[in-house]
C-alpha cells in the first residue's frame, strides 16, 4: 500500500462487514424472529436490503466516476447537490454515526453484564459503556491503523461465532416451523426500525474515502461484497431461528444464543468482538465526515486540522466521543436504533438522489460501474416510505432541523469551484418542458408576457426594468437587451456580454434573478433591435411583448416610426412607458384604461392590468375604465360592452363613460383633466407613419407632459382571438 493507506479488505470490506454482522445480529435479531416469524422477519430483511441495496450500487456509481476523497458519503452528495445540501447530510451522517457507536456500546454493555450476573439496567449500561467508549477513542485517537488490525482478530471471533450457532444444541427445536408473527409481536414498522441499523454498516467503509489507496476500485468492490454477504446471513439466521429454535425462548430469553450454542465461549466473544469492531467503524468514519465538512468552511476550522502521515482527524474525533456519550447516557438500545435509522434513511434516500441527478442530468458523469437510473430510484422512493411510516413526528423534526440547516448554509453562499449537478438538472428540465410545449397549441387562458426588453441600461432606465418585472410577474420572461451604439464597427453585433444582471455602478448589488440579461454592441441601435425582435426565441417560448422607452427625445422620428411597424408586422405586442421622472408611480393606487370602443389594443390593456395588479405593489390599485362618449355613440352600449370585456378578462374596475356629445372639449383636454391623478395611464395607439413621426411624437409628448406615467400599447393579432375563444371554449367534432 502506498503512503500507509487501506485497501479494498481493510479499509472498505472489513469495517462494513464486521458493522453490518454487528449488535443487532447478535441481540435483536433472534428476539425480532421470535416476534414476527420466519415470513415477517425475511419481509423486514428484504426491505431493508433494497434500501441497502440500492444506496450501495449508487455509492459505487458515483465513487467510479469521480475520484472520492475525504468524508465518503458526505463528499459524494455535496459534490451532486452542492455544499448547503452536501452539508446539512453531512451533519446529520456524523450524528448518526456518532449516536451508532452508542448503539454498538450500549449492546456490549448488555451483554457483558449479562454473561457476569451484573444487573442490566440504565445505570449500569452507562457506567459500562462509558468506560469501553473511552478505551475505543483512546485507540482510535492513537492509530486508525491499530483500530483497523485489531479488526481482523475480531472477524475471525465472529465467524466461529456464527459456526457454533447454527452447530449447537438443537433440544430447543419447536415442534413445527414458527412462520407467522406471535400474538403479542410488535408491528412491523417498529421491528423494522430496530433492525435497520444492520444493514448502514457500509457506511463505515465508505467513510474511509479519504484513506483509501484506490476508492474508485475499492468503495464498489468492498461495499458490495460486504452488503451481498450480510444479506446471506441475515436470511439464514432468519431461517435457522424461525425453523430450529422455539419462538419463546427467542422473544424472552437474552441470553438465547449461549443456551443455542456449541460453544458458548465463542458467541460471547462474537458478541463483544462484532460490537466493538463495530463501534470502531463508526467512530473512525464520523470523524471524517466532520474533517471534511470542515475543509469546505461548512463547519469550524478547527475540526479540519489532521495529525500524521494519515491526517488523522483527532478533533472532529472528540467531538464524536462527546455526541456518543450523549447516546450512551439515553441508555435505551431500541431508542438509539430509532434515532440512528431515521439519520440513515434520511441519508440514503439523498445518495441516491444523487445518483438519480448525476445519471439523469449531468454531461460529465461517466461511471466505469453503471447503474440504471431506476435502481436509485427505487432506492430513494423506499427511503421516503420507509421514513413516513417509521415515525412521522420524528420525520417531521428531522425536517425541520435539517431545514434550519440547509437555509444557514444556502444563506453562506458556499460554492464549489467545480460547480455541481443543479445546473445539468435545470436545463434537462428546460430541454423536457420545451419538448413538451413544442406541439401545443397556443392557449389565450395560459398566455402570460415573454417580454424583450430594450432597456438602455439597467441604471440609465430603471423604470423599464420594473415596469417589465411588474408585467411578467412569477410565470413571464423578460430577455433584457442593453444595446451600445458603437458607429465604429462594420459589424452589425461586435461585442457581447451575458450579464449576472448587476448594476454597473453597484457590483456588489445582488443579481436579480428574475431578468435575463444581455449587454450587446451595435452599430445602429434601431438596425440592433430589429434584428434582435426578428430572429430572437426558441420554439415554443418565443417572445410576445417587446416594452421600451417612449421616443419623445429621439432625433430621429422616422427611424423610431420605422421600429414600431416593424414591431407590428412581426406580430409583436408593442409596448412604450413614457416615464414622468417627477410622478414616477405615484403610490400605485390608480390606473386608468382609456378605451376608444372595441378592439386588440383594448383587450392588451385589460390584460396587462390584470398582471400589473397581481404585484403585491399594486395589489390595491383602483382600475379605471374610461371611454368618451361622442354624438356617434350610444352611452349604455359602451358600457354594456365594457362591463362584458372586463367579465371575459376577470378584471374588477369603474367603468365611467364621458359625455362629449357636443364636442365643447378636445379628446386631449378630456384625458388631461380626466387622468392627470393617475399613477399609471395606459392607452392603444396604432403604428405610426415614418412622414409624420415627429408630428406625432410632439402631440404625444405634449399630451403626456401634464399627467403622469404612461403606458403606450399596440395589440397583436393574437389578442383579436380572445373574446371568440371564450365564446367558444368547447372544440371537437
Amino acid at each position: 500500500m502506498k503512503s500507509g493507506k487501506f485497501g479494498t479488505f481493510s479499509g472498505v470490506f472489513t469495517p462494513s462487514i464486521l458493522t453490518i454482522l454487528g449488535v443487532i445480529m447478535y441481540l435483536r435479531l433472534p428476539w425480532i424472529v421470535g416476534q414476527a416469524g420466519f415470513f415477517t422477519s425475511i419481509a423486514i430483511i428484504i426491505v431493508a436490503h433494497i434500501i441497502s441495496i440500492s444506496t450501495g450500487l449508487s455509492v459505487s456509481s458515483i465513487a467510479t466516476d469521480k475520484r472520492v476523497k475525504t468524508g465518503g458519503t458526505y463528499f459524494i452528495i455535496s459534490r451532486s447537490l452542492g455544499l448547503p445540501i452536501g452539508g446539512t447530510l453531512g451533519l446529520a451522517l456524523f450524528v448518526g454515526l456518532s449516536f451508532s457507536v452508542s448503539l454498538y456500546l450500549i449492546g456490549f454493555s448488555e451483554s457483558f453484564l449479562g454473561y457476569f450476573g451484573i444487573a442490566v439496567e440504565p445505570n449500569s449500561i452507562r457506567i459500562t459503556g462509558t468506560i469501553i467508549l473511552i478505551v475505543v477513542a483512546v485507540v482510535s485517537y492513537i492509530s486508525t491503523n491499530l483500530a483497523i488490525k485489531t479488526q481482523y482478530y475480531i472477524m475471525g471471533a465472529i465467524v466461529l461465532s456464527l459456526v457454533s450457532i447454527f452447530l449447537g444444541n438443537h433440544e430447543y427445536t419447536p415442534m413445527a416451523p414458527q412462520l407467522s408473527p406471535l400474538g403479542t409481536s410488535a408491528p412491523f414498522i417498529v421491528l423494522f426500525g430496530i433492525f435497520f441499523p444492520a444493514v448502514t454498516g457500509f457506511e463505515s467503509g465508505v467513510s474511509m474515502s479519504g484513506d483509501l489507496e484506490d476508492p474508485k476500485k475499492s468503495i464498489p468492490r468492498g461495499t458490495i461484497s460486504a452488503i451481498i454477504i450480510g444479506l446471506v446471513a441475515y436470511l439464514g439466521l432468519a431461517y435457522f431461528y424461525s425453523h430450529y429454535v422455539d419462538p419463546h425462548l427467542l422473544s424472552t430469553d437474552p441470553g438465547a444464543l449461549l443456551k443455542i450454542s456449541l460453544v458458548p465461549e465463542i458467541v460471547i466473544v462474537g458478541i463483544w468482538g462484532a460490537t466493538l469492531s463495530s463501534a470502531f467503524g463508526s467512530i473512525l468514519g464520523a470523524p471524517r465526515i466532520l474533517q471534511a465538512t470542515a475543509m469546505d468552511k461548512i463547519t469550524p476550522k478547527i475540526f479540519a486540522k489532521g495529525s500524521g502521515e494519515m491526517n488523522e482527524p483527532r478533533n472532529a474525533l472528540v467531538f464524536a466521543f462527546v455526541i456518543a456519550e450523549c447516546g450512551i447516557l439515553i441508555g435505551e438500545l431500541d431508542v438509539i436504533a430509532r434515532i440512528v435509522s431515521m439519520f440513515f434513511i434520511t441519508t440514503y434516500g439523498f445518495l441516491n438522489l444523487s445518483a438519480a441527478f448525476e445519471s439523469w442530468a449531468s454531461s460529465d458523469f461517466y461511471p466505469e460501474f453503471k447503474v440504471p437510473i431506476w435502481v436509485s430510484l427505487i432506492g430513494g422512493i423506499a427511503c421516503i416510505l420507509v421514513m413516513i411510516q417509521l415515525d412521522f413526528i420524528a420525520m417531521i423534526g428531522a425536517i425541520i432541523i435539517l431545514g434550519s440547516i440547509f437555509i444557514y448554509l444556502e444563506r453562506k453562499e458556499l460554492k464549489l469551484k467545480s460547480g455541481d449537478t443543479w445546473g445539468g438538472f435545470w436545463e434537462a428540465v428546460v430541454r423536457y418542458g420545451l419538448i413538451k410545449l413544442k406541439n401545443r397549441p397556443r392557449e389565450w387562458r395560459n398566455w402570460r408576457p415573454n417580454i424583450i426588453l430594450f432597456s438602455g441600461g439597467q441604471y440609465a432606465r430603471p423604470y423599464l426594468i420594473e415596469m417589465a418585472k411588474v408585467l411578467a410577474g412569477k410565470l413571464g420572461m423578460v430577455s433584457n437587451f442593453d444595446l451600445v451604439e458603437n458607429n465604429s464597427s462594420h459589424l452589425l453585433f461586435t461585442k457581447a456580454e451575458q450579464s449576472e444582471n448587476k448594476g454597473e455602478l453597484n457590483e456588489d448589488e445582488p443579481a436579480d434573478d428574475s431578468v435575463f440579461t444581455r449587454r450587446q454592441e451595435c452599430r445602429d441601435i434601431y438596425e440592433g433591435m430589429q434584428v434582435i425582435a426578428s430572429i430572437y426565441g426558441f420554439s415554443s417560448i418565443d417572445p410576445n411583448t417587446i416594452l421600451m422607452g417612449w421616443g419623445r427625445n429621439t432625433k430621429r422620428p422616422e427611424r423610431f416610426a420605422e421600429i414600431m411597424k416593424t414591431f407590428h408586422e412581426l406580430d409583436y405586442n408593442s409596448l412604450f412607458l413614457f416615464y414622468n421622472d417627477d410622478a414616477g408611480f405615484g403610490e400605485k393606487n390608480k390606473i386608468d384604461i382609456w378605451w376608444r370602443g372595441a378592439g386588440n389594443n383594448f383587450a392588451l390593456a385589460l390584460t396587462l392590468a390584470r398582471f400589473i395588479t397581481s404585484n403585491e405593489d399594486w395589489r390595491n390599485t383602483r382600475i379605471r375604465l374610461l371611454t368618451i362618449k361622442d354624438k356617434f355613440s350610444g352611452a349604455r352600449i359602451l358600457e354594456n360592452e365594457a362591463k362584458t370585456f372586463l367579465k371575459t378578462f376577470r378584471l374588477d374596475a369603474d367603468v365611467k363613460i364621458i359625455e362629449n356629445t357636443n364636442e365643447k372639449r378636445t379628446n386631449s383636454e378630456i384625458f388631461r383633466e380626466e387622468s392627470k391623478d393617475a399613477d399609471l395611464t395606459i392607452f392603444g395607439i396604432p403604428p405610426i407613419d415614418e412622414n409624420t413621426a415627429g408630428d406625432y411624437i410632439k402631440n404625444i409628448n405634449s399630451l403626456l407632459n401634464e399627467v403622469g406615467t404612461a403606458l403606450l400599447v399596440n395589440a397583436s393579432s393574437y389578442f383579436e382571438e380572445i373574446k371568440s375563444a371564450e365564446d367558444d371554449e368547447i372544440q371537437g367534432n
